[in-house]
């Protein structure tokens, strides 16, 4: 690590990079998960899904230089390599046969939701213990996007449908619109 002066110690520098590289790490293995799905995706959902994965790559692919970047501006080197990333991230390759396109979805939104709670435990890392509030806030608004792409991943396999009173009903029951 580089000496440098920005109001934090050489141990609370590092103490964020470790935790910005498996941030790094875990936003990588979900890029390859959605690129990999992104190109597999059958059936009536393949349009939709497969533009949808497209945004969220390209978003993902921007967070990664994001991320990198401000490990750089500490003054350290990202993690930069598969095998690098592997051995940090929390979440984990499928390497088995391809799921269908909603069990897709599903593996999905449970990656951006094991990346969320991380991400919540690393905000308070970062202010509480390292004392960080930039990349506190950094990591904030990377949490609040992983959040509208779980919400929206989650909506598409509900299965449900609002009534007018905003109680669920079954898809199988439901009325159509304006009715």
């Amino acid at each position: 690590m580089n000496k440098i002066n920005i109001g934090l110690t050489e141990e609370q520098r590092q103490g964020v990079v470790n935790l910005l590289n498996q941030d790094l790490a875990d936003s990588y293995v979900l890029l390859v998960k959605t690129k990999k799905y992104h190109w597999d995706v059958v059936g009536p959902q393949f349009r939709t899904l497969h533009q949808l994965w497209e945004e969220h790559y390209n978003a993902l692919t921007e967070n990664i230089d994001k991320l990198a970047e401000r490990i750089r501006a500490l003054g350290c080197y990202p993690i930069g390599t598969m095998e690098g990333f592997l051995k940090v991230a929390t979440l984990k390759e499928q390497a088995d046969k391809i799921p269908l396109a909603t069990g897709m979805v599903d593996r999905l939104v449970k990656d951006h939701e094991q990346i969320i709670r991380n991400l919540r435990d690393h905000v308070d890392q970062c202010s509480e213990e390292f004392h960080d509030q930039g990349t506190a806030d950094f990591l904030t608004n990377l949490m609040e996007e992983h959040e509208q792409i779980a919400w929206m991943l989650r909506s598409f396999i509900e299965g449900e449908a609002l009534q007018p009173d905003g109680k669920h009903q079954p898809t199988e029951t439901r009325s159509p619109v304006g009715v």
